[in-house]
């Protein structure tokens, strides 16, 4: 019959227990003092005077503590070490952490108590608001329209819900798996389709009568998502990259915010497209060298040089082209420049100076302005402000599925972890109760915003997942 292990001593793994933890604690002091007061006793009283009797003791007695104090600082390192070993042993996944293993006392087979993390209730948080919010407009022309506007914090009265809003709602009712029958996909998707624009595609509030690509490319691929026809899709689709060029959108085909929206939008509404390819090359040989990083090759706000001038490296933009160019190389499959273009992005982006990762530049958010020509008025300009959620965008591309062996190529394994953890914080941080805020400007709870914290957070939660314990 197997004999129980001494639980005073050692664990069940033979690691030390309570005993050796105490005595590695307190014990030297313990020990070094019993050894003084037995030499002061023992020693004979003509050594040399009370003076060299009392020394010998306090030397003695110190040399003790200090050797009982190493013997338990070599037992604990031993017991990291072998911590460390078996998290490495239990599948450690480029920073995962191991399955939960029983705490020390639990017996076999018993379940050890699980404490739901501060997700689900975020996410039922994001849930009662969106459906709280929702907004039911009866339009003369359009019929019934059922979605949100741009923010939710836009005034009190009938609100019109718009193609921006509602297709990020929609994004975000997807995420959280429509739980109850507060929201309906079918309701949405009718509401984005009845708010398609007379000659096809979508627009922004701001942007009048003709449909933008971004725009067009975003609804689209909330309609995807959610199960809308692919043939209606790929006609939409097709119109809007027939009108994707240099002559008929030349500020679009420049702004790397525009194509990467593009390709997100058109890969999961027309992954057949013939675009998708041009699109993919464009903004692989719209990279910029950065001096500062190695030359090191990035992504600035612009894929073209605006008059000559220099594109800034931007982190956020950065971010988008390595997230847009790995959903490409899933669906087209990528050439040795892409691939290599795509992992210098990566790079880049392990290679951010900054001393504190949950607050460095690269995680401020910004904002730039679309220009585009008035499509009635000539003399005028439509001016679209877009505004980054850059801390999002960071932990999108850092979780793409090279970057772990793009970083141990570098040498940065650690350096991924932190900054991957650092902006998982900042993405946190900028959320009340589920609802992400940009401060300090009207319309301050744009739903965009929400979404892209919210599906970054859920994919960070399913990475670090681990089954077993």
């Amino acid at each position: 019959m197997p004999t129980a292990p001494m639980r005073g001593n050692t664990d069940p793994t033979g690691r030390p227990g309570r005993l050796v933890a105490w005595l590695g604690t307190f014990g030297p002091v313990a020990v070094g003092y019993a050894v003084f007061q037995a030499l002061v006793g023992l020693l004979p009283d003509g050594l040399f005077g009370d003076t060299a009797r009392y020394s010998l003791a306090v030397v003695s007695g110190l040399g003790t503590g200090i050797s009982a104090w190493l013997a338990g600082a070599l037992l604990r390192a031993r017991a990291s070490a072998a911590d460390r070993a078996d998290d490495r042993a239990g599948g450690d996944l480029g920073g995962v952490p191991s399955p939960r293993r029983p705490a020390a006392g639990v017996a076999a087979g018993a379940a050890e108590p699980v404490v739901p993390g501060p997700l689900p209730g975020l996410s039922a948080a994001t849930y009662t608001t969106l459906a709280d919010r929702l907004a039911v407009f009866d339009d003369p022309l359009r019929g019934r329209l059922v979605g949100w506007p741009h923010a939710l914090d836009e005034q009190s009265g009938p609100v019109r819900p718009t193609a921006t809003g509602t297709a990020y709602g929609l994004h975000i009712a997807l995420e959280l798996g429509m739980p109850d029958g507060r929201l309906r996909a079918s309701e949405l998707v009718r509401t984005l389709w009845r708010l398609r624009l007379p000659e096809g595609g979508w627009a922004a509030r701001s942007q009048g009568s003709v449909g933008r690509p971004e725009v067009t490319a975003l609804v689209l691929g909330a309609l995807a998502r959610a199960g809308a026809d692919p043939h209606l899709l790929a006609t939409e689709a097709e119109r809007c990259t027939e009108r994707f060029s240099h002559e008929l959108e030349p500020a679009g085909v420049e702004l790397t915010h525009v194509v990467t929206t593009m390709l997100r939008g058109l890969l999961r509404a027309a992954p057949d497209s013939p675009a998708l390819p041009l699109l993919r090359d464009a903004l692989v040989d719209g990279a910029v060298t950065d001096p500062a990083r190695g030359h090191r090759r990035c992504w600035g706000s612009r894929l073209t040089p605006p008059r000559g001038r220099a594109v800034a490296p931007s982190a956020v933009h950065t971010a988008q082209a390595v997230v847009a160019l790995d959903r490409a190389a899933r669906v087209l499959g990528e050439d040795a420049n892409a691939r290599a273009t795509r992992e210098e992005g990566i790079r880049w982006l392990l290679s951010c100076p900054g001393p504190a990762h949950d607050g460095c530049d690269d995680l401020e958010s910004g904002h730039e302005t679309v220009r585009r020509p008035h499509p009635v008025d000539a003399s005028r300009h439509e001016v679209l402000s877009v505004r980054h959620f850059s801390a999002a965008w960071v932990v999108r591309a850092l979780l793409t599925p090279d970057v772990p062996a793009v970083a141990a190529d570098e040498e940065r394994e650690a350096v991924r972890q932190e900054m991957l953890a650092g902006a998982v914080a900042s993405v946190w941080r900028q959320q009340d109760n589920g609802i992400w805020t940009w401060g300090g400007v009207d319309l301050a709870y744009p739903l965009w915003m929400t979404y892209q914290g919210l599906s970054a957070l859920r994919a960070h939660a399913v990475w670090m997942y681990q089954p077993g314990g």
